[in-house]
């Protein structure tokens, strides 16, 4: 049995709660709201809450066939599903993704990826290419009051827009005179920068995208509450939405706590064009 998106949000309606951190500080799983986030993202997966954490960790074992480290994409990969990315952030900021550029989907080949990540699924044919979830969590007081979980091709543009910026400072870096540049994963580093040739220069990308509401305030604020407790916000591409299992959508889509919505969403390689998109909103 596999875990998918669909069976998250249902699993979130049943726990329901926003008070990550005390919760998961009490099961002493968590030191920060982040990695409370994270844990609550995991659980509503694996619908692992209020499992003891030798308990939760064979749950962890049997849905997800990689979990990451901060240093390097993704956060989670789902065993034979989508990979996925936690931000935790305060208000409504724009979202750090450091010297990793957006991304429609993961790619084995990606550079940002551990050999771990790239091998995670061998042991069921291995992995070529993902669908990537952003789970961006807004806190506030501790608590997590808005959720907005996005595919990555609804969010991102192409890689080859990102690579093309990449490459042109790459390119103009090497064309400086007189000290040696060295490819990295990430720009690119130079070194001998001065007369003894004792000082490098590290060049890394810190790359930002807008906040998911902000992004898709013409079709979110309409559904936004600030009453509530917590605002969920769930938008993937209609054909993504039919391609689960009928039963995993006839369980989300009798669920009264949950409204799917039909909507058209600006294509993120031309905002000219729309595409037919679902949105699946909870509200506490």
């Amino acid at each position: 049995m596999r875990s998918n998106i669909l069976k998250a949000i249902n699993n979130l309606t049943i726990y329901g709660s926003n008070e990550l951190l005390h919760f998961y500080q009490g099961n002493n799983r968590a030191n920060s709201m982040g990695d409370a986030l994270e844990l609550f993202v995991r659980d509503i997966f694996c619908d692992s809450f209020n499992l003891t954490e030798v308990e939760a960790n064979e749950k962890y074992s049997h849905f997800f066939s990689y979990i990451g480290n901060a240093s390097n994409p993704p956060d989670i990969i789902l065993r034979g599903g989508d990979a996925i990315e936690v931000k935790k952030i305060e208000g409504f900021s724009s979202i750090a993704l450091n010297s990793s550029n957006p991304k429609q989907t993961l790619k084995s080949t990606s550079p940002m990826i551990t050999n771990a990540c790239k091998h995670c699924e061998d042991d069921i044919g291995g992995w070529e290419e993902k669908d990537l979830i952003y789970f961006v969590g807004n806190v506030n007081s501790n608590k997590l009051k808005c959720l907005n979980i996005i595919y990555g091709d609804c969010y991102s543009a192409s890689d080859e827009i990102y690579s093309r910026i990449k490459n042109k400072m790459k390119n103009g870096v090497e064309e400086i005179q007189g000290v040696e540049f060295i490819p990295t994963n990430e720009i690119g580093k130079l070194k001998h920068v001065d007369p003894l040739g004792i000082t490098d220069l590290r060049i890394r990308g810190m790359w930002h995208i807008e906040n998911p509401k902000k992004v898709f305030n013409y079709v979110v604020d309409q559904y936004y509450d600030e009453e509530k407790e917590l605002n969920v916000f769930l938008i993937m591409k209609k054909e993504k939405y039919e391609s689960f299992p009928i039963e995993d959508r006839q369980i989300v889509e009798n669920n009264n706590l949950l409204q799917i919505i039909d909507i058209r969403i600006k294509n993120p390689d031309n905002p000219a064009n729309l595409m037919d998109a679902k949105l699946i909103v909870y509200k506490k």
